[in-house]
């Protein structure tokens, strides 16, 4: 992954628009969380494979960046996005991550399903 290139990934945004998709969303601050510091909980979200389609994306911000995805019913919201890249499927991989590279935060959006994970 590289860092983000605000106008090329709203480019690929654009080109996602009103066609129906695959996406994955993923924040966490990570088991690691709970070792540093007893009074934090490690928090968790995980949707992958499910079917979007929006009429309207946007990045913002100066870094790390926000990506919104207005939807017939209301909207995907992803901050603290800081890298990016697009696989040969043509898959969009925007990701967050901390000082130790560690993934705080995942939104990509793919025509097709993405594999399987074959672990949690």
């Amino acid at each position: 992954m590289e860092q983000i290139n605000i106008l090329k990934v709203q480019e690929y945004l654009n080109g996602f628009i009103n066609e129906n998709l695959y996406f994955h969303l993923e924040t966490s601050n990570g088991a690691y969380s709970t070792l540093e510091e007893d009074e934090n909980i490690s928090i968790c979200t995980f949707i992958r494979n499910n079917k979007i389609q929006f009429d309207r994306g946007v990045i913002t911000g100066e870094g790390p960046y926000r990506v919104g995805l207005r939807l017939a019913e209301g909207w995907l919201y992803a901050e603290g996005l800081t890298d990016w890249e697009v696989t040969e499927q043509q898959q969009l991989l925007l990701a967050g991550h901390d000082k130790e590279g560690r993934v705080l935060i995942a939104l990509e959006l793919s025509r097709e399903p993405f594999h399987a994970v074959k672990s949690l």
